[in-house]
């Protein structure tokens, strides 16, 4: 389950009150890796999600990362007012992650697979010009239109820091990764494709060349009707569903014989009972004759009844 490791465990809660902020617990390995592991000590999952942040890349890019409580992440100083020349790069930052991806991993079972992931680099870049999210992303979207040197000179730090980042976390032991692209669906078609697509068939492209042995994922969260051409052109192993594509338009529609990941409603689930059950046979039968990797299609919200993923894994056949 996406963000499996999370708000909705107790454990998770009373770890977070002992450790303090959420920024310590992802520097913290030890942390992290119990925080990771946690939900597979619970349930019959059959991959363990790293427990982490997108916004690690821009703070060992050299951004001042902060989170605050209630409102969530902020960088400084913003992008749209500043220039990477000013930043001061940490790479060092990673290592803290490196050391949970190799604690999680020394205490894995062989058959279960490990996930790592990094944001795509347009989406890290929104937060990296507005210097916190936004919904419409209005001041990375006009600072790509105004001036596209120096949009696109972001875009290729953030490419070359994710590229070391993924090699790193696959060499410390993850299986697979996944490029989460969360605002990707702010973009028009010709946005879409440079700012989307090509930075992200890059990526894919250098990783294959360094770990050709790496599964890569993609998740092109809001791309509808754009979806395909995504899956196409980006040279992904497997693409990543949200809860608003239709699994039987999607399965249509992609390349044949692709492994799709996804697309419970995460509001499917805490709702649980009857439509639960309505939801997920859905999604089986939609894209029971491709390979598939059955996931929410955003991230588990902190609300979500333990009681609902109990149901939910049953549904999937899965013994509790």
């Amino acid at each position: 389950m996406m963000r499996q490791a999370g708000r909705y465990l107790p454990e998770y809660r009373a770890l977070r009150a002992d450790k303090g902020g959420f920024l310590d617990m992802v520097y913290d390995p030890a942390a992290a890796a119990e925080i990771t592991l946690q939900p597979l000590r619970r349930f019959p999952l059959d991959a363990a999600i790293l427990f982490s942040d997108i916004l690690i890349v821009p703070h060992a890019l050299g951004q001042q990362l902060s989170f605050v409580a209630g409102e969530g992440p902020r960088l400084a100083p913003p992008l749209s007012g500043a220039e990477m020349s000013a930043f001061v790069p940490a790479p060092e930052r990673f290592e803290a992650i490196y050391e949970t991806v190799r604690q999680v991993k020394a205490q894995l079972s062989p058959e279960t697979t490990f996930l790592g992931f990094a944001g795509s680099p347009w989406t890290v870049a929104t937060y990296m010009v507005a210097g916190e999210g936004s919904r419409e992303q209005a001041e990375a979207r006009q600072l790509a239109y105004l001036d596209p040197g120096k949009f696109g000179a972001i875009i290729t730090a953030i490419e070359d820091a994710s590229v070391d980042y993924l090699v790193g976390q696959a060499d410390a032991g993850v299986d697979a990764v996944q490029l989460f692209d969360s605002w990707s669906g702010s973009l028009a078609p010709a946005e879409f494709e440079r700012w989307v697509i090509a930075p992200t068939a890059r990526i894919v492209d250098r990783l294959r060349k360094a770990r050709p042995n790496l599964t890569i994922i993609g998740f092109p969260k809001g791309a509808g009707g754009k979806l395909p051409a995504y899956a196409r052109e980006t040279g992904i192993d497997a693409v990543g569903l949200d809860e608003t594509v239709d699994p039987v338009w999607a399965h249509a529609s992609l390349p044949d014989g692709m492994p799709v990941q996804g697309n419970l409603d995460p509001l499917a689930l805490i709702a649980g009972g009857a439509a639960l059950e309505k939801a997920v046979g859905k999604i089986l039968a939609a894209l029971e004759e491709r390979p598939h990797v059955f996931n929410l299609g955003h991230g588990i919200q902190q609300t979500t009844p333990i009681a609902h993923v109990e149901q939910f894994l049953r549904l999937l056949g899965k013994t509790l």
